[in-house]
C-alpha cells in the first residue's frame, strides 16, 4: 500500500523522573535521552516497517538537529521527496518529562514544521496514494494548515477518492479547542484519546463526545482509552476492544498513540473490520511502549499478528 503522511518531525528530549518539578524547583532524572520523534515521523516509520510505501510531508530547519530528526525516517525507507528545508526556522524540538506513575508534561515548538509550504504539494502524490494520514497538529496554524487542508481537498476530489485518516494530539486540541471539529469532519477515520475527544467536543462523557462527532459528520472513530484498550464507534455500533498486554515492561509511552494510528490504518487498508483493526492497533501501541523513544521499537507484521492474537 502507498501512504502519504502529513505531520511533524522532531527531536525529542526525554526525561524520566520520580516526580515532575514544582515551579522554581530542580529535579534529577532517573534517565534522559534524545530521540527522533514527531507524529508524522513516527506514523511514517511504523508504516514503512510494516512493509508499506510511505511519503512523508514535513519541514526541518537548516541545522544539525535536522539530520537527527530524520535518522529513523531515512533508515526505514520512507521517501524524503516531500521533506522541505527551512532556511530561517529551526527543526522542531519537544521536551517530555514523564514519571513512572504516568504523569507527563511536555514543552513543544512547532518551529519549521508549521512553515510547510503548500505551494510545493504535488497533487499526483496525494491522488496516487491508497490513503492520506494527517496529524491534527498540521491543522492548527501556519502554512502547514493550508498544506493539510489542500491535501484533504485533493484526496476528496480524486477520481478514485483517497481515504483520509486524521489523528488528533493533545497539543492540537488545546491550541484550537472545539474549532478543530470543523477540520476533522473531513476524515474518513478519526483516531484520538478520551481526553482529546472531550476537549474537542466540549462534552463530559464518551457517549456525548461521540454524538457530537456524529452531528459533525464523522462516521468512523477509534478512541484510545489507555489500559482499557480502545473504543471503536460508527453510527451503527460502539464496541470496546480490550487492551493487549505488551511483551515486556512498559518504559515509555512517547509515540505509542502515533504507532496505534499507523497500525490502525495498516489494518483497515489490509481489509480487517474496524474492531480487529483496533485490536492490531492496541497491540502496536503496547509494543511501542516497551522501548524508550517514539521510534525505537521496530514493529513488524509478524509482531503485530502474534501480540494481537494473545490474550
Amino acid at each position: 500500500m502507498k501512504f502519504y503522511v502529513i505531520g511533524d518531525v522532531t527531536v525529542d528530549h526525554l526525561y524520566h523522573l520520580d516526580r515532575l518539578p514544582a515551579p522554581g524547583k530542580e529535579v534529577t532524572p532517573k534517565r534522559s535521552t534524545m530521540q527522533p520523534g514527531g507524529s508524522g515521523g513516527t506514523i511514517s516509520v511504523t508504516l514503512a516497517r510494516l512493509g508499506h510505501t510511505v511519503t512523508l510531508a514535513a519541514r526541518v530547519g537548516d541545522d544539525p538537529f535536522a539530520e537527527f530528526a530524520l535518522a529513523e525516517i531515512k533508515a526505514s525507507g520512507v521517501s524524503l521527496s516531500a521533506i522541505q528545508k527551512d532556511p530561517e526556522h529551526l527543526t522542531s524540538t519537544i521536551t517530555v518529562m514523564q514519571t513512572s506513575g504516568g504523569q507527563r508534561a511536555m514543552i513543544s515548538d512547532g518551529a519549521a514544521n508549521r512553515q510547510l509550504d503548500p505551494a510545493k504539494l504535488k497533487k499526483k502524490d496525494v491522488e496516487s496514494a491508497d490513503a492520506l494520514i494527517i496529524s491534527a497538529y498540521s491543522l492548527t496554524e501556519g502554512p502547514q494548515r493550508e498544506y493539510a487542508q489542500k491535501a484533504i481537498e485533493i484526496a476528496r476530489g480524486a477520481k478514485k477518492p483517497v481515504p483520509v485518516f486524521i489523528d488528533l494530539g493533545t497539543g492540537a486540541v488545546e491550541k484550537v479547542g472545539t474549532g478543530l471539529v470543523a477540520e476533522v469532519r473531513g476524515a474518513d477515520y478519526l483516531t484520538l484519546n478520551q481526553h482529546e475527544l472531550l476537549a474537542l467536543t466540549g462534552t463530559r462523557s464518551l457517549s456525548a463526545g461521540l454524538a457530537r462527532l456524529a452531528e459533525a459528520g464523522v462516521e468512523r472513530v477509534a478512541v484510545k482509552v489507555g489500559k482499557m484498550g480502545s473504543v471503536v464507534w460508527t453510527p451503527e455500533d460502539t464496541e470496546l476492544v480490550d487492551a493487549v498486554l505488551p511483551e515486556g515492561t512498559v518504559v515509555d509511552t512517547t509515540g505509542a498513540g502515533d504507532t496505534f494510528t499507523a497500525a490502525f490504518a495498516h489494518a483497515v487498508l489490509s481489509g480487517l473490520p474496524l474492531t480487529q483493526a483496533a485490536r492490531v492497533a492496541n497491540a502496536a501501541g503496547a509494543l511501542a511502549a516497551t522501548a524508550v523513544g517514539a521510534q525505537s521499537k521496530p514493529i513488524l507484521v509478524g509482531d503485530l499478528e502474534r501480540v494481537a492474537q494473545s490474550k
